[in-house]
C-alpha cells in the first residue's frame, strides 16, 4: 500500500495577498491583482505591448527577512523564501525536533534570478567593467539558488531538488514530493513555487511573443479572463507558493493539523511543439487519467477543478476540450476556477498558488470565483465555473498545469480523512 502524503503549512506572497489569511479573503472577494505596469527603468512602457501585470506591490524583503536575504538574493529567491517560512510555521514543525536529513526541500522555478541577472549584464555592456560584476552573480542566477536558500535558512539536509518545466514547475514539484515521501526517501518535504519575472527582457521577450494581453491595458484588472470570449492572452505574474507536504504517519505522530492529502500525480509530454497545445486535448486528457488512476480515483470521484486557464485564446479552449473528453457528462457537474484570473499567470510560481487554492477549498469547502467571467466563450463554456464565490463540499478536486516545452501535470488531491 502506497504512503499516504499529507499537507499540513502553506504560505504564499502573491499580488492579491503576503500571507496566506490575507491571499484567502482577497481570492473569495473576486479582487484582481493585475495593475498597469509603472515603467521598466530606464524603459519607458512605450514601446512595450502588453502593460499590465500581476505585481507583488509593497514587498520590502527588509520586512521579511534577515539582512543577508534581503541584501543578497534575488527577487524570486526571497519570495520563496518568505513564503516557506510561513508554509513552515504554519504547520507547527520545529526543525530542532526533526532529523534534519529527513526534511526535503523541492521548488519549481521557471526562469530564475532574472532581475539580478538582467541588471548585472546590463550594467557590464554599459560600463564594460567586467571586475565589478557581483560576486555573488552566478549562485544567485542559478536556478537552485531559491531551493538552496530555502534549505539553508531553514536547516533541511534531505533531497534538494529544483524542477523547471516553464509554467509547470511547482505542480511537478508537488508531484515529484509525493513520490519522495511515498517512496521512504524523506518525512517531510518543503515545496515552494516561485518567480519574479517582470523584467524589462522577460517581459519583452513575451510581448515578442505575442502571447500577452494587450486590449486591456487601460482596464488591468479586465486584463485576465480565463474562459471568456475576450480574452487575448496571458498577464504575466510573481509570486510563490509554499506547501509543506509530510507523511501521514509523521503527522499524526506530532499531532499535526492536516489541511488536505495528495493523492495521485502524473507527468506527461505532448511532445508537440515548444509553445502551442495539441489542439484535441487528447494528451492533457490522458495526464489527468494517469493522475487520477495514480490516486485510484474515478472520474466520478471529481467535484472541483482548478485549472490551468491561462487566458490563452487555445489554451482555455484546449483545456475545456480535454475535460469534455475526461469527463463526458460529468463535466457538466465538475466546479471549476480559474486562480489566474486574479493574480496573472505566475509562470513556476503557478502550480503552488494554484494548489494552495485548491488546498483551501477542500479544507473551507470554499472556491474562489473566476474573475471576468463575464461572456463565457462557448468553446469553453462549462456549468461549473462561476464568476461568483461559491459553497462546496469539495472531497476530491484536480490541479492542471502545463508548461512551454509540450509538458503537463496534473495533482490529485482529497478532502483529508482519518
Amino acid at each position: 500500500m502506497k504512503s499516504r502524503v499529507v499537507v499540513t503549512g502553506l504560505g504564499i506572497v502573491s499580488p492579491i495577498g503576503i500571507g496566506v489569511s490575507e491571499f484567502w479573503k482577497s481570492a473569495l472577494d473576486g479582487r484582481s491583482g493585475i495593475s498597469a505596469i509603472s515603467g521598466f527603468d530606464p524603459f519607458p512602457m512605450d514601446g512595450y505591448r502588453s502593460k499590465v501585470a500581476g505585481q507583488v506591490r509593497e514587498f520590502d524583503p527588509e520586512r521579511y527577512l534577515e539582512p543577508q536575504y534581503a541584501d543578497r538574493v534575488d527577487r524570486y529567491a526571497q519570495f520563496a523564501l518568505v513564503a516557506a517560512k510561513e508554509a513552515l510555521t504554519d504547520s507547527g514543525i520545529a526543525m530542532s525536533k526533526e532529523n534534519p536529513h529527513r526534511v526535503g526541500v523541492i521548488v519549481g522555478a521557471g526562469m530564475g534570478g532574472m532581475v539580478m541577472g538582467e541588471r548585472e549584464i546590463t550594467q557590464l555592456y554599459q560600463h564594460q567593467r567586467p571586475h565589478r560584476v557581483h560576486p555573488n552573480f552566478i549562485p544567485v542566477i542559478t536556478l537552485n539558488s531559491a531551493s538552496g536558500i530555502v534549505a539553508m535558512a531553514t536547516g533541511a539536509k534531505g533531497p534538494n531538488v529544483t524542477i523547471s518545466t516553464a509554467c509547470s514547475s511547482s505542480a511537478h514539484a508537488l508531484g515529484q514530493a509525493l513520490h519522495c515521501i511515498r517512496e521512504g526517501r524523506a518525512d517531510v518535504a518543503i515545496v515552494v513555487g516561485a518567480d519574479a519575472s517582470i523584467t524589462p527582457l522577460v517581459f519583452a521577450g513575451f510581448c515578442s511573443l505575442r502571447a500577452l494581453s494587450t486590449k486591456y491595458n487601460d482596464q488591468p484588472e479586465k486584463a485576465s479572463r480565463p474562459f471568456d470570449s475576450g480574452r487575448d492572452g496571458f498577464v504575466m505574474g510573481e509570486g510563490a507558493g509554499a506547501l509543506i507536504l509530510e507523511s501521514l504517519s509523521h503527522a499524526r505522530r506530532r499531532k499535526a493539523r492536516v489541511y488536505a492529502e495528495v493523492a495521485g500525480y502524473a507527468a506527461t509530454s505532448e511532445a508537440y511543439h515548444m509553445v502551442i497545445p495539441r489542439e484535441d486535448g487528447e494528451e492533457v486528457a490522458a495526464t489527468m487519467r494517469l493522475a487520477l488512476a495514480d490516486a485510484g480515483t474515478t472520474v466520478a470521484q471529481v467535484d472541483y477543478i482548478n485549472a490551468h486557464a491561462t487566458s490563452t485564446s487555445i489554451g482555455d479552449a484546449v483545456e475545456s476540450k480535454a475535460l469534455r473528453q475526461l469527463f463526458k457528462s460529468r463535466a457538466e457537474n465538475i466546479t471549476i476556477s480559474a486562480t489566474k484570473s486574479l493574480v496573472g499567470h505566475t509562470l513556476g510560481a503557478a502550480g503552488a498558488i494554484g494548489g494552495i487554492a485548491t488546498v483551501l477549498t477542500l479544507h473551507t469547502g470554499q472556491i474562489h470565483p473566476t474573475a471576468n467571467y463575464d461572456d463565457p466563450d462557448p468553446a469553453c463554456a462549462l456549468p461549473g465555473i462561476s464568476r461568483n464565490p461559491q459553497e462546496r463540499k469539495v472531497k476530491t478536486a484536480l490541479l492542471n498545469a502545463f508548461g512551454f516545452g509540450s509538458n503537463n501535470a496534473a495533482v490529485v488531491l482529497k478532502r483529508y480523512a482519518a
